[in-house]
Formats: C-alpha cells, sequence, structure tokens
C-alpha cells in the first residue's frame, strides 16, 4: 500500500546557508495526520468551544502543521480552556497583555533598553550596586549611530540607566541577570536565519528580562532561553508569546528553583534513577559501579527538554506530542486560580477521559486520585527510554562516566519524536506494572 512520505517541515524554519552541519527534520507534514489548519479550525463549535479530545488524537497521530503551531501551544499549555468562548478568550488575551505591558513597563524605568530593540552583553552593576562604567557597558547602553568604539567623552559619561547607586537589592539582583540573558540570547538558535534580525534578538531578551523581574523565587538561569526562542518564532505578539512561556516555566521552574546545597532537576534525576533500577537494574547498577548513580549526565536532557539532542523542528514537534500525551483539561483552571474560586461550575464542564492525554488516562487508571504525589513527567521516561535503547552499547562500552556521555551524545540529531513517545508510553506502563507488583509483594510480607 502506497504511504504518504510527508513534506519536510525545514521550510518553516530556515537555517542559515553557511550552517551546513544542521541535522535534517525528521518531522513529516502528512495530510490526513497531521493537524492542519482546516481541521484545527473544524475543531470549535460555533461558539468557540474546541473539541480537544479530538485535537489530541489529531496531535498523537501526525503533529501540528507549523503555520497553526503557536495558537495550538496556547491550548497546550493552559493559556486558555478548551471550554470557553470566543469572546471569552478575547477578554483573556486583551487583560493579559495589557499586564504583559505594565510589567515591561516597570522595567523600563529600571533600566530604559529593556524595549528599545537593544540588549546588553556586558554587566551594568555591580553587586553591591554601584554602576559599571566600562567602556563596553556604555557602548551597548549608548550606541551612537553604529560608532564601534565609544569616544573618550563616553568614556567618561555615567549612563543614565545607573547614574546612581542601586540599594534595592530585587532591582541589584535583576540588574544583574540582565547581561546573563544578552549573552545566552547571542547564542541561542544562531543557526536559524530568524535570529539574524536584531529586533528578533531583542524581543527574546525583554521576554525574558521581563520574566526575571516577576519571578522573583527563581529569576532567570541559563536554559530558559532555550524554552523561549520557539515561543516569539511562533507567536507574533511579545505579549502572546510571554504568556505562553510563562504558562511552560510553570511546569519547569522546579527544575530551575537552586539552592546552596542542591538544583531542583535533582528531583527528577533521582526518578530517572528509581525509574532504571525497576526497568533495567542491570544497567542501573553499571552507572552506579561508573560513579554515574546521581544520572547527572541527563542534566540537560531535562533542563532543556531535549532542545539539544534533536533539530530545532523535531524538539517542537517533540514537545507537542508530551504535552498533548500529558494533557489535563483542568490546566487552565488550576493556572487561573481567582477564576476557578469564582466559577466552580466551569472547572467541572470537563471530565470525560477522552479529554485528556494519553499518558494521563494512563496514569489516572492507575489510582491518581488516591495518589498525594503528583505523576512524573513523561520527559523522565523518554530520557529513560534513551538510555533503555542504549543499554547494550552501554553495559559492553562504557568504562566510565566519559563513555556514558559519548555514547549519549551520539543520539544528538538522530532520535525520532514520535518513536521517543511511543517508547517512553511503553515504559510508562512497564514501570507503572512493576511498581504495582513491588508494593504488592511487600503488603504481602508485612
Amino acid at each position: 500500500m502506497w504511504r504518504d512520505p510527508g513534506v519536510p517541515a525545514d521550510s518553516f524554519y530556515e537555517v542559515r546557508p553557511e550552517c551546513t552541519d544542521v541535522p535534517k527534520s525528521r518531522f513529516r507534514i502528512k495530510a490526513g495526520k497531521t493537524l492542519s489548519e482546516r481541521k484545527w479550525k473544524a475543531a470549535f463549535s460555533p461558539e468557540g468551544y474546541l473539541d480537544i479530545g479530538k485535537t489530541l488524537s489529531r496531535i498523537h497521530r501526525g503533529g501540528i502543521h507549523p503555520s497553526i503551531r503557536g495558537e495550538v501551544w496556547e491550548f497546550l499549555l493552559g493559556c486558555y480552556d478548551p471550554r470557553s468562548t470566543i469572546e471569552e478568550r478575547d477578554e483573556i488575551r486583551e487583560r493579559r497583555r495589557e499586564q504583559y505591558a505594565k510589567w515591561k513597563e516597570v522595567c523600563q524605568n529600571l533600566f530604559p533598553l529593556v524595549g528599545s530593540g537593544r540588549f546588553i552583553t556586558a554587566p551594568v552593576i555591580t553587586e553591591d550596586g554601584q554602576p559599571i562604567h566600562d567602556p563596553l557597558v556604555l557602548l551597548e547602553t549608548h550606541p551612537d549611530n553604529g560608532v564601534i568604539v565609544p569616544t573618550p567623552e563616553a568614556a567618561n559619561a555615567k549612563p543614565s540607566c545607573t547614574a546612581e547607586r542601586v540599594t534595592d537589592k530585587r532591582i541589584i539582583q535583576w540588574m544583574l541577570t540582565l547581561h546573563q540573558i544578552g549573552l545566552d540570547v547571542l547564542r541561542t538558535d544562531r543557526t536559524l536565519v530568524f535570529y539574524e534580525k536584531k529586533e528578533n534578538l531583542a524581543k527574546l531578551w525583554d521576554i525574558l528580562a521581563v520574566y526575571a523581574w516577576i519571578d522573583t523565587d527563581v529569576g532567570y538561569c541559563q536554559g530558559m532561553s532555550d524554552l523561549c526562542s520557539p515561543m516569539i518564532m511562533l507567536l507574533s505578539d511579545e505579549a502572546d508569546a510571554f504568556w505562553c512561556f510563562e504558562r511552560l516555566m510553570r511546569r519547569l521552574r522546579g527544575n530551575f528553583r537552586c539552592t546552596d546545597s542542591s538544583v531542583g532537576v535533582e528531583a527528577q534525576l533521582t526518578n530517572l534513577a528509581e525509574i532504571t533500577q525497576i526497568i533495567d537494574p542491570k544497567l542501573h547498577q553499571h552507572l552506579e559501579h561508573l560513579g554515574g548513580g546521581d544520572y547527572l549526565f541527563a542534566f540537560r536532557m531535562l533542563m532543556v527538554l531535549f532542545r539539544r539532542e534533536f533539530s530545532f523542528c523535531d524538539s517542537l514537534y517533540l514537545w507537542e506530542m508530551m504535552w498533548a500525551l500529558e494533557y489535563d483539561p483542568n490546566l487552565f483552571w488550576v493556572y487561573e486560580e481567582a477564576e476557578a474560586e469564582k466559577s466552580e461550575e466551569a472547572k467541572l464542564r470537563l471530565k470525560s477521559m477522552r479529554h485528556y492525554g494519553k499518558y494521563e488516562r494512563e496514569y489516572m487508571k492507575n489510582g491518581a486520585a488516591k495518589d498525594a504525589h503528583p505523576p512524573l513527567p513523561i520527559s523522565i521516561f523518554l530520557v529513560a527510554s534513551v538510555l533503555k535503547e542504549k543499554s547494550a552499547v552501554l553495559l559492553q562500552q562504557a568504562r566510565g562516566l566519559d563513555d556514558v556521555v559519548k555514547i549519549l551524545n551520539d543520539v544528538n540529531g538522530n532520535l525520532d519524536a514520535k518513536k521517543a513517545c511511543i517508547a517512553a508510553l511503553k515504559l510508562h506502563k512497564k514501570y507503572l506494572k512493576k511498581q504495582a507488583q513491588q508494593k504488592a509483594l511487600k503488603a504481602a510480607a508485612s
């Protein structure tokens, strides 16, 4: 039987011609499988209610067409309730845009380069709040019509945005991160033509700077630029891109939360170790023997959701597959706590299991309601499936942690997103079954 090979999606995310070593996308736009613009529009009722069950099914089969990816992601990430009307979503969108504009204005008042179309890559303030008068800083904050080297007058001038010593600890902490954000922005997705335009780099910097200001607990951490970058490519309005990123960070910010003794992602690495110990005890024992029992070699995969292991296009396909599998129709109400209290009836509208993602359904079938612990993210099982696939090679060839890293680096650009998700689902099912067996044995023994 003839099968449609599909159309490559790389053309939607143009790569700079000099970047010849960028892996090609495995994702193909397939008629009848990929969620198309026509199918997406048909999933809405005249009032604007979205048939989320049908949409999730379509995403499972073939991903999302790049032309509508941004607006579909807004639902997958919980920006909007699938049972909201067009008017309700318009009102929410307008309110959020106004809120973002207010936050951005606060940041502009603190540091006028925010929203100027420019950004910095050199520190502008010391840890005790003193402005830095370095020539590079002066050049970045006060460019003089393309002058490359600052004039002697400029070198002695004080930048207006940091003319006086800052005493507020929150402002100091925020301003200390601005140049780090700039450095990371310059490194983010530089193979893409999209980022040849300085205004796009500045937009990414603006969103991350505003987010760093409002998230007083975590602020900005390296890796967030990789998570935010796709949002500004998919959503033309800066505020909409910000809120999509903010919703994604609701899921992932725990990974970035650091203390003097630990990093947030360590909890997921511990979960990964427990899963591997149950699924592949020989491999877990081998990794422990090599000194890798903390699984830190998987740190990057979990922190930036496989952005390095997949091509740009395939990483987006993987993300939407993961979010569709994990989808919870109550997500919007979880994030909109104030509104949820006012409208309990709206919270109860979606009860059917078909409105949940396949991964979430599997978890619920295994007694999620009685379990006090939230479900493990599917990303952990994706990493576990990669380890399982490479188990034989790791057991035979890995003689140290450097070998483990090298073997895992070999998968970069060679993974298939759909196959990886299917393998993760199978592993999750197997894990739940073995976990249940272990619990039954413990109960019988006691």
